[in-house]
């Protein structure tokens, strides 16, 4: 899968790449580097955009000590907790996420729970926050000048 996306933070990068993407353009990407990748791509080989690479490099050596070990990471989401912050941070209350995900309202609170332990917040407009820096949800604020 190769995404071609205006976004080029390293939180979606490292998202859609969990996902399973293996090569990743930013809209601005020439020509020659879309063909490159589509090539590369279809050979079974990563791609990504000459900034986007130059990212990941340095910080794949951030994460491994002197000894090329992984150093201890930051918070990663699982995809299901991922998914309850999605919908938490789209304002759907508890008993609209057990409904969505085939789960009793329990099971929501308990994965509410330790989602805000795990992330240390502990409200429902921080986890909100969370989720836009993180590019989880996207924030679509329009203002209209009257």
């Amino acid at each position: 899968m190769l995404i071609l996306s205006a976004h080029d933070d390293d939180a979606y990068v490292e998202r859609v790449t969990a996902f399973g993407a293996t090569g990743y353009l930013i809209k601005q990407s020439s020509s020659h580097f879309l063909c490159e990748a589509i090539r590369a791509v279809q050979k079974g080989n990563p791609f990504f955009s000459p900034v986007i690479a130059a990212r990941l490099r340095r910080h794949q050596q951030q994460t491994l000590d002197r000894k090329g070990r992984a150093k201890a990471s930051a918070t990663h989401l699982s995809p299901r907790e991922t998914e309850l912050l999605q919908l938490v941070a789209e304002g759907e209350a508890n008993k609209q996420i057990a409904a969505k995900l085939g789960i009793s309202i329990k099971t929501v609170e308990k994965h509410r729970d330790h989602l805000m332990q795990k992330l240390d917040i502990h409200d429902t407009a921080s986890l909100t926050r969370y989720a836009i820096a993180e590019g989880i949800i996207e924030c679509d604020v329009r203002l209209t000048i009257v």
